[in-house]
């Protein structure tokens, strides 16, 4: 039985860097649950799993167009410390949520904090990134 699109299928996944370093992993929790094909998973992720075998284990590189895109540079942007709540301290690496002219809200990081501004990035942390992940199919519905 391979799956194929609009199955629901559950793996057990590792996530990693090209450098080896994990930034996710099933091991310990439940499989993932998702339909192949639907939208839910990265592109390179999705066409991972489509046409594996029930209990097949293999490992994919899934470039970063077909993972979280390009870094994209014009995602980055300076911000007036004038424009931020007062009681805020911004410090890089914190995660804050931008609200956009339209009111659609997105998670940025704080890359860079001056006297007068900081530096927001909108990018998804794995964006520019290749990775590499090790899938197990685990069921197929």
């Amino acid at each position: 039985m391979k799956a194929k699109a609009n199955d629901n299928v559950k793996v057990h996944y590792k996530g990693k860097l090209t450098s080896g370093e994990v930034f996710d992993s099933s091991e310990g929790r439940e499989p993932l649950a998702f339909t192949v094909g639907g939208g839910q998973m990265i592109k390179g992720f999705d066409n991972a799993v489509d046409g594996m075998e029930l209990n097949e284990k293999k490992t994919v590189t899934i470039p970063a167009k077909d993972a979280y895109g390009e870094h994209r540079n014009e995602l980055i942007q300076q911000i007036p410390k004038s424009n931020l709540p007062e009681d805020m301290n911004p410090e890089i690496g914190q995660k804050l949520v931008a609200t956009n002219d339209l009111g659609h809200q997105t998670q940025v990081s704080v890359i860079d904090v001056t006297d007068e501004d900081i530096t927001i990035d909108a990018n998804h942390d794995l964006a520019g990134k290749d990775l590499v992940f090790d899938i197990e199919l685990v069921e197929i519905n």
